[in-house]
């Protein structure tokens, strides 16, 4: 057996109809029919009369990828549909905040809607869709979020995550079910001929990968054909994106979305207002995408250095936190669209769950991000009688809480964790192998070219780690301007070297010549100057006992 074949197996494709079927994901056959989907007919059948009656459509959005990529995707389908009026609202994270709010409903108001078409929200928001009604405006949710055991008082609500339905497919991002909502219109309207809705997936792709849900089933395919597509861009906006971001479209990959083309689009949101990512995507010609594909390269540029104080502020006060268990850091200077990426940035270094809190005088929000055992969301609720509101899941959350009381919820959060007696946590942020190799001899450019067929890499589809169990380091060299990065160069049992490279590397990957160590490592293609050769990116690195 190869060891391509025996990642395959290690990911449970033993049989050739497996295999198959994953590495060359059929859109068709997992096109699942949308009127499945809760509500899906009410909606159509309320988008069919706006369209009848010439009504004004408002799509609200959400400033996130997901939210921004489904609007987008519903804005250039609403056109090929004929429908005569159509705007959309993407919320500012330092206005209105995250989902619906009763000023934004407002604001939509003034833009003369009929007709509230969400995407990536709306599930939760009870009240602010009743108080649409009360103006006037009727409103069709199509989400992806956790739901409420009453669905909320609108025509429809869209969203796989009810229960009650024989959709077979729970996991679709926010863009992935606003792409449903255009498959099912395709049935009742003319505009959009069969297939041609496959033009769409380029933004539904971006939707998946960036929104982390599972790259599997119907998400799989979609994300598969949409790079497809990313390739023969037809899109000014996302050409303009990927000529700023140095991503050369006929190789566009999962990681480029997520790494490349995401951070790009989030920094607007963050750091000032989503719109502009909104209007790149919406671009209709060159010089206008080139424009708003360098403003989005700006913020991003500023958010880097941005996220860089707080992150070096941060870990000056976790310097001081050894004792705890959980990280509270907080400041009245923390831009709070950024410290989100600090909390993931935290964790990776001090190994710890953290909560990050932005003070804005005598309120303050904060984000966190864990791992393992230890349920952000859980040590939230341990603090309900502290905070005025906060929720989130496993590994993510969000809290806002008065100032004075940041002191009280570090002890609490603390308390909290000590109460669960977790044990050997730091096993979790460990690499986990899919195969061990005792040498370096299947690594070439074969193995690499066949690892890119198991596209597209994300959540549920990780790109493949391989452990080599003994490696002694024959040179170790530090790049970068302050020797934030490392080159290792590792000798298997037979000689054969293997150059192995971190960015921004954790000081314990910085291995001295004639040092013994277990490596951790993807296969990867280094491209310079117009030399190939066949490297490793270093995941981790141990010191043999």
């Amino acid at each position: 057996m190869t060891l391509f074949e025996k990642i395959l197996a290690a990911r449970g494709l033993t049989t050739r109809a497996a295999r198959e079927e994953f590495l060359h994901p059929n859109y068709t056959s997992v096109k699942h029919d949308p009127f499945l989907l809760p509500d899906m007919k009410k909606a159509v059948d309320r988008l069919k009369k706006a369209h009848t009656e010439g009504e004004k459509i408002v799509i609200y959005g959400d400033y996130d990828i997901d939210g921004l990529s489904a609007t987008a995707i519903l804005l250039d389908a609403f056109g090929k549909f004929g429908f005569k009026e159509v705007g959309a609202f993407i919320p500012n994270r330092f206005v209105e905040g995250y989902g619906m709010t009763m000023g934004a409903v407002d604001k939509v108001r003034n833009m003369g809607a009929d007709l509230i078409v969400t995407v990536d929200t709306g599930s939760l928001c009870h009240a602010e869709i009743e108080y649409a009604s009360s103006l006037g405006i009727d409103t069709v949710v199509t989400d992806h979020h956790n739901v409420a055991e009453t669905p909320p008082p609108s025509v429809a609500a869209v969203n796989p995550k009810f229960p009650g339905h024989k959709y077979p497919f729970r996991d679709l991002c926010g863009a992935g079910v606003a792409f449903k909502l255009v498959q099912a219109l395709q049935a009742e309207l003319d505009g959009l001929p069969d297939g041609y809705e496959k033009w769409l997936l380029d933004l539904v792709a971006l939707g998946t990968v960036c929104d982390i849900v599972t790259l599997a089933d119907e998400n799989r395919a979609n994300v598969y054909w949409g790079l497809e597509v990313l390739k023969k861009q037809r899109r000014p906006g996302l050409k303009a994106l990927m000529s700023v971001a140095g991503i050369e479209p006929e190789k566009v990959n999962a990681r480029h979305l997520g790494f490349g083309l995401g951070p790009r689009m989030n920094a607007a949101g963050r750091l000032e207002t989503a719109q502009y990512a909104l209007d790149m995507l919406t671009a209709s010609d060159g010089l206008e995408a080139l424009e708003a594909s360098e403003k989005l390269e700006e913020l991003n540029i500023k958010r880097r250095s941005i996220q860089d104080e707080i992150f070096d502020e941060a870990c000056q006060q976790a310097d001081n936190m050894a004792d705890d268990r959980v990280l509270v850091v907080n400041s009245g200077n923390w831009n709070h669209g950024v410290i989100g990426i600090v909390a993931s940035k935290l964790v990776e270094k001090y190994k710890k769950p953290v909560f990050i809190i932005g003070e804005r005088g005598d309120e303050a929000t904060g984000s966190a991000r864990s791992f393992g055992d230890f349920s952000a969301a859980d040590a939230v609720r341990a603090a309900d009688d502290i905070i005025i509101k906060g929720g989130g899941h496993g590994a993510a959350a969000g809290v806002t809480l008065a100032t004075e009381r940041i002191d009280d919820f570090r002890r609490r959060v603390n308390e909290f964790y000590d109460s669960l007696q977790l044990k050997n946590q730091e096993l979790y942020l460990l690499p986990r192998a899919d195969v061990e190799i005792d040498d370096f001899s299947e690594i070439n450019e074969e193995l690499i070219d066949n690892l890119a067929k198991m596209e597209p890499f994300g959540n549920g589809n990780p790109e493949p780690v391989l452990t080599i169990a003994r490696t002694s380091v024959l040179s170790m060299r530090r790049m970068g301007t302050d020797g934030q990065h490392v080159k290792l160069a590792l000798r298997d049992k037979n000689g054969k070297v293997l150059q192995m490279l971190a960015f921004n590397a954790p000081e314990e990957f910085f291995r001295e010549p004639g040092d013994e160590v277990v490596a951790w490592f993807q296969p990867i293609i280094n491209e310079w100057q117009g030399a190939r050769t066949v490297e490793g990116r270093l995941v981790h690195v141990a010191l043999l006992d």
